[in-house]
């Protein structure tokens, strides 16, 4: 059993309001690069042009060269162990929501029914102009035949949250609630280093509650805030962690 695991279960079990927050890491074992990262979109688009909303405000078919990988991207990936235990934990009463940095609704997929979405949702698509929403699936986007909205003709956008866009409104109160009256926050393959998400495991400490990190490596989290450190890969810890806690019930 990986150090930490006994210890978190021990004080998840007497939790009354757990929640999750994950970033890019979590998505890495469904085979989504962190975008930062070697490999990442961000090796071969530069998101100031490419990942900005000014850009696709005026050059929106430049811009859907990304996007049509973004979305091949996405749809080819599948939940993996990790998504499916958070998933579980829910499905246990143990888990009250999931906050997550990442557009790629693999925790949807995977069964979880409360995800807060800092960065909006790679498989919905938006008109700027009059609000219409649509999935990819209704267009041919295998083909990279850029999708019109069919009440305006404008070109349409993933709801995907660009650089020069604000974060939704009710992601923002939402998140910020649960944070208020969580007792436990799991931080999943992320380092909550950049805001508002880096917010979330302070806001949870300064209420009494308890940090449990599950990352790779250690983070700036792990000294600052992390009241337990689960090094590992979040496929295999987190699926250990329900199977100790089953145990327990």
């Amino acid at each position: 059993m990986k150090p930490g695991i006994a210890e978190a279960a021990t004080i998840i079990k007497k939790s009354k309001s757990m929640i999750a927050l994950t970033g890019a890491g979590i998505s890495v074992e469904s085979g989504i690069p962190d975008f930062r990262s070697s490999g990442g979109l961000w090796d071969k688009y530069d998101p100031s042009v490419y990942a900005s909303i000014y850009s696709f405000r005026n050059m929106p078919e430049k811009v859907w060269e990304m996007i049509f990988e973004l979305i091949e991207m996405t749809d080819k990936a599948k939940p993996n162990p990790a998504h499916l235990a958070l998933a579980e934990l829910e499905k246990m009463n143990l888990l009250k929501a999931v906050i997550t940095q990442n557009i790629d609704n693999l925790h949807q997929e995977a069964g979880s029914s409360n995800v807060i979405e800092y960065h909006g949702n790679a498989k919905h698509l938006v008109c700027l102009q009059c609000g219409e929403q649509y999935s990819p699936d209704e267009y041919d986007i295998d083909k990279r035949i850029i999708p019109h909205c069919e009440m305006c003709g404008k070109i349409l956008k993933p709801s995907v949250i660009f650089f020069g866009e604000m974060i939704p409104h009710d992601a923002l109160h939402q998140s910020q609630k649960y944070a208020e009256e969580a007792d436990v926050v799991l931080v999943v393959g992320t380092s909550a280093v950049v805001y508002p998400a880096a917010g979330i495991p302070g806001i949870v400490k300064n209420h009494g509650g308890k940090v449990i990190e599950f990352n790779l490596e250690e983070t700036e989290l792990t000294s600052a805030c992390a009241d337990i450190f689960i090094q590992g890969s979040a496929g295999k810890t987190l699926p250990e962690l329900v199977s100790v806690l089953k145990k327990q019930v």
